[in-house]
């Protein structure tokens, strides 16, 4: 069995499902840093894994017709969250997509995070981090996070009773019980939807 750094790193990227996106930081129990980019340089000159941006990599699904497809902007921002030990909220119209409230993937998305401002280029889309306090960070990795970012994206004067039917169509039960159990992080005018919308399950 080779057990050459390389092959180590190849073994855990196949242990892996594709489309996985990673770093250096996913590898470095299995040696240096520089021995690992020089080991990732290699595989990826090889067609092994492909290059997203500088230090970051993913091992790419395949299509029979629209060839190697892009990974997802939360796959691409978990990986740099597990290499900085950060947490992240998505904002804007990207937070209204992830629950329905928008049929548009802007081709700039943009995470708040407790960790330093950012900027990704892959391919054509631009995703940024922005810096924001811990303290206002508390609903990161929550529905209710994406659910406040969301409605404040489309402001208080412009929700209408569509959108309120929209979201009774699109938030799971358990999405629902989440949001409830975590109303005391909503603005106020954000809370009563919530409770509008828990009362109409019930």
């Amino acid at each position: 069995m080779d057990n050459s750094l390389e092959a180590k790193i190849l073994r855990r990227i196949r242990g892996k499902s594709l489309g996985w996106v990673f770093t250096v930081a996913q590898f470095r129990d299995l040696g240096s840093d520089v021995g690992i980019r020089k080991a990732l340089q290699t595989i990826c000159d090889r067609g092994r894994i492909r290059r997203l941006a500088r230090g970051l990599y993913d091992n790419p699904k395949t299509h029979a017709k629209l060839g190697m497809l892009s990974p997802s902007a939360e796959q691409i921002v978990d990986a740099i969250c597990t290499k900085e030990h950060t947490r992240v909220q998505p904002t804007g119209a990207y937070a209204a997509n992830l629950i329905g409230l928008s049929t548009q993937v802007p081709a700039r998305i943009v995470f708040l995070t407790d960790g330093p401002d950012k900027k990704i280029e892959v391919g054509k889309r631009i995703i940024e981090l922005k810096h924001r306090a811990p303290s206002t960070m508390a609903g990161a990795g929550k529905t209710i996070g994406i659910f406040i970012q969301a409605l404040k994206h489309i402001g208080q004067k412009k929700f209408t009773q569509q959108h309120l039917e929209t979201l009774r169509r699109q938030l799971t039960t358990q999405q629902m019980k989440q949001l409830d159990k975590d109303i005391r992080l909503a603005p106020a005018w954000i809370a009563d939807i919530i409770r509008e919308l828990n009362e109409e399950s019930i």
